[in-house]
């Protein structure tokens, strides 16, 4: 059995990741791709994570991939997350990841309606629901949350979450209406209406933002396949990586991922510290990176985020740079491991702080990259919800 060790792991992610200097790529989409997908939980992420895979991009890079060109997208899929995915492997997770989860959360809401005395049939509610909202989106028009809740009153009722906890809160029930709608692929999340820091997504039915001359969306894949296909892109972005990695990423289950790898005919490896790891069969050869490098990636990155087990790339920082729920903050990169996180002042000047002893040679070229990152963020500070122990220090 081929052995890779936790050294060629970490000259992976400098080949394949894009966060080393020398190995960044020529566009938002081949860096998404290399990627498999972007997390896209705090929208100001997806532009940050683009920044430390791409030279000289700009905020209209970004927003001509996901508003003009489309070549990428945003969908709720794997974990109940929203990714942002090329836009050639959405039906793969249309199929899968997405229906999945489209399967989760409807009995869920259909529950909530009848419990809090929205509906006394809370699944034929959210199907009125559901197709008013499509009904109304048909013509193409992109609308703000705000603006469709206002246009159908078959959207009116509030759910009390949480009752009794400090973050208890009333809200209404439109927007999970809207999620459900997004994450079966009938609707997209259209152009951002706010700043490029801020979630205001205009929604638009999935035919008119994928295939506005009229031509057919293509159709969700078949489950199998679907879950196939992003085990096969998480190889390449990720691998090696354990089954439990996988299932983990994947939102999915032993048997799933057991399946799509022997669909994939993957190759187990032998892991430092005695695990198993897998690899697509046409990747068995050794991968190496000459000399260290620096990087500075946003509130979960996809790097960050790739592995449910990190040490080798994390050490025992865990407490430090993720919150209570398993949410990375921002991280501060040196020769493969994670180092420290970086935060702005309130000029909006980068400055990392460390949670490890490195040498002089990684303090100056992290310097660089905050320098390059505060130079391209020009005065803007960028808040999260997801703030690490580092972070808040």
């Amino acid at each position: 059995m081929r052995h890779v060790t936790d050294e060629e792991r970490r000259a992976r992610i400098a080949r394949r990741h894009g966060i080393a200097p020398g190995e960044r790529y020529a566009d938002p989409v081949a860096a998404t791709e290399a990627m498999t997908v972007l997390h896209a939980t705090e929208p100001a992420s997806v532009y940050l994570s683009l920044l430390a895979r791409v030279d000289g991009l700009t905020v209209e890079d970004v927003d001509r991939a996901m508003y003009d060109d489309r070549t990428l997208v945003k969908q709720l899929a794997m974990r109940r997350t929203v990714f942002v995915f090329p836009r050639d492997l959405l039906p793969a997770a249309w199929g899968s990841a997405s229906a999945r989860v489209a399967a989760q959360l409807r009995p869920r809401l259909a529950k909530e309606v009848e419990q809090h005395g929205i509906a006394d049939d809370g699944a034929a509610w959210v199907d009125r629901a559901c197709a008013a909202v499509l009904a109304l989106l048909a013509d193409g028009s992109e609308r703000g949350a705000k603006e469709i809740r206002e246009a159908l009153p078959e959207l009116d009722g509030r759910l009390q979450l949480a009752t009794g906890k400090k973050y208890a809160a009333n809200v209404s029930v439109a927007p999970r209406i809207l999620t459900q709608l997004g994450v079966e692929g009938l609707i997209a999340r259209g152009r951002n209406g706010g700043h490029w820091r801020i979630s205001r997504p205009q929604w638009t039915s999935m035919q008119a933002w994928l295939a506005p001359d009229g031509q057919g969306v293509e159709e969700p894949w078949k489950a199998d396949e679907g879950w196939a296909e992003l085990v096969r892109r998480w190889l390449r972005t990720f691998g090696p990586g354990t089954a439990a990695d996988i299932q983990w990423w994947l939102g999915g289950t032993a048997g799933i991922v057991k399946q799509a790898l022997a669909t994939l005919g993957a190759e187990q490896v032998s892991l430092d510290g005695g695990g198993t790891g897998w690899v697509l069969p046409d990747d068995l050869d050794e991968v190496t990176y000459e000399g260290p490098w620096a990087a500075l990636v946003p509130v979960l990155d996809p790097t960050v985020m790739g592995w449910k087990e990190r040490a080798f790339y994390l050490g025992p920082h865990a407490p430090h740079l993720f919150d209570s729920n398993g949410n990375a903050g921002t991280t501060a990169w040196w020769a493969g491991r994670i180092v420290g996180c970086w935060v702005q002042d309130d000029a909006g000047v980068v400055a990392v702080r460390y949670v490890d002893r490195v040498p002089k040679a990684a303090e100056k070229a992290l310097r660089v990259e905050a320098e390059r990152l505060t130079a391209w963020l020009d005065g803007v500070r960028v808040s999260t919800v997801y703030p690490s122990a580092a972070m808040r220090a």
